[in-house]
């Protein structure tokens, strides 16, 4: 019988029943190093969903762990109550993984991970698609030197997202839009693939549903190493240009055979999901033939690894692939977005707050 067999299974418990949730709560139910603790949420629907699933249910995180303290929590509520919820998680001493954004301003998310630093307890962000075969494979490629000179990126996010949707309200209101909901892991995966973003520029509309938050917004990006960058994202537009649409990554978006990222080098260029890798037969030369390559990965669902490597950070086996910090890190990026597009100038990210470019 190996270690792992012998090893009793961690107890998880959700904070929320929404829709990542959900994904959470199927996840550890089908992980045999998991069992499900208990699910923390207050509504009705949540109650109901839980209840089919045979699991605990309880309207507070005080409720839960006076009846069964779990070893690990994952926190999938609103993005306005990430710190309130992880920091209540932190306080009991249990180490959480907190789904993006860490939080809905960054100095929230200081004090949060301070608090986990200073507690001695992990804490972990949901930028699941870090854990993802196929994006592990791209850094390789990048890397490795494959495409020369790493130049520029470009993403695009385009999807419809249907009314009822923001039948939710908190999806109405500051602190969610396209740019905290979606953007956030497009950033984040940059800023793996590119090192840190030094500045942005940015210009946002939400002329079709006319919410408090973006349905549309374009960003300029330049990386501290040099790389240029654009993101273009809307909620509104039917497309086949999205992680979402792409990936296959969640099987209830139908697959596209299109790309979401293109990343262009000296020496080529990389398609993602497709690790499509497109270079010149001899030399680089716009009038020299084009040869494709599809680099092979092994799919598998990054949700899944990520609570593998959640049950080895709370055994103490491993750091978190995806820290505070990191989380922290990204969504000050978010910010300085949102606040070139409030103020229609170019922004500088420094260390402690955002600033205009001069």
């Amino acid at each position: 019988m190996s270690a792992q067999s012998q090893t009793p299974p961690l107890k998880i418990a959700v904070m929320g029943a929404g829709l990542i949730g959900r994904r959470h709560i199927e996840g550890i139910l089908a992980e045999p190093r998991t069992t499900l603790s208990a699910v923390i949420d207050p509504s009705d629907a949540g109650r109901d969903f839980v209840t089919s699933k045979g699991a605990a249910w309880f309207s507070t995180f005080g409720e839960a762990i006076a009846r069964d303290r779990p070893d690990g929590v994952i926190v999938a509520t609103p993005n306005q109550l990430h710190v309130t919820n992880a920091l209540n998680v932190i306080a009991a001493g249990i180490p959480v993984l907190v789904e993006k954004p860490i939080a809905d301003k960054a100095q929230a998310a200081v004090a949060l991970v301070g608090a986990g630093s200073k507690a001695g307890v992990p804490i972990l962000v949901g930028h699941h698609r870090r854990h993802n075969p196929m994006i592990r494979q791209a850094k390789q490629i990048l890397d490795s030197g494959r495409l020369g000179k790493i130049l520029t990126v470009q993403g695009t996010f385009w999807v419809a997202k249907p009314d009822g949707y923001f039948d939710v309200s908190w999806r109405r209101a500051e602190g969610a839009g396209p740019a905290f909901i979606n953007l956030i892991h497009d950033v984040d995966l940059f800023r793996y693939f590119f090192g840190e973003v030094e500045a942005v520029h940015a210009m946002e509309t939400n002329s079709v549903r006319m919410h408090s938050v973006e349905d549309s917004i374009a960003i300029l990006l330049r990386f501290a190493s040099g790389v240029l960058g654009t993101l273009n994202a809307s909620d509104a537009v039917p497309s086949p240009w999205s992680w979402e649409m792409t990936t296959a990554e969640n099987p209830a978006f139908p697959q596209q055979d299109q790309s979401c990222y293109q990343i262009g080098g000296t020496g080529g260029s990389l398609a993602i999901p497709q690790l499509a890798l497109w270079t010149n037969e001899s030399k680089p030369d716009w009038l020299e033939p084009l040869v494709k390559e599809r680099v092979p990965f092994e799919p598998a669902d990054p949700l899944a690894i990520q609570l593998r490597h959640f049950c080895d950070v709370i055994r103490r086996e491993a750091e978190p692939l995806v820290s505070g910090a990191e989380g922290l890190a990204t969504l000050r990026v978010i910010e300085a977005i949102k606040a070139s597009a409030r103020s229609g100038e170019t922004i500088r990210l420094g260390e402690r707050s955002v600033r205009p470019l001069i």
